[in-house]
């Protein structure tokens, strides 16, 4: 199995930035399909983004698109999720998660292995 761990949330004004990273380490991270998801408090995990093993297809949530970008290092076993012009809506726990298909899934049930969470809140 992948272990999976993420860091890089935190407290951000409107307008502001973040970059989120999930590192992996167990099994061969290039294996794996790799998304992101959040879950504001109340609501059900939400798709954020994917991304397949060698970056070549990627999907995000229409509510993302053209401000968050999602990207993976598999030199370095990890994936990135850069996130620019930051709204109070985008305030959610943010999880990373693997998935052994080959096609990336905007459903959570799809994916094998989650991280945590990384806490992001943004203030308007």
């Amino acid at each position: 199995q992948v272990q999976l761990v993420e860091s890089g949330g935190g407290l951000v004004q409107a307008g502001g930035s973040l970059r989120l990273s999930c590192a992996a380490s167990g099994r061969t991270f290039s294996r794996y399909t790799m998304g992101w998801f959040r879950q504001a408090p109340g609501k059900e995990r939400e798709f954020v983004a994917a991304i397949t093993r060698s970056a070549d297809i990627i999907y995000y949530a229409e509510s993302v698109k053209g401000r968050f970008t999602i990207s993976r290092d598999n030199a370095k076993n990890t994936m990135y999720l850069q996130m620019s012009s930051l709204k109070p809506e985008d305030t959610a726990v943010y999880y990373c998660a693997a998935d052994a298909g080959v096609i990336p899934s905007r459903y959570y049930l799809n994916y094998d292995y989650w991280g945590q969470g990384t806490q992001v809140t943004v203030s308007s």
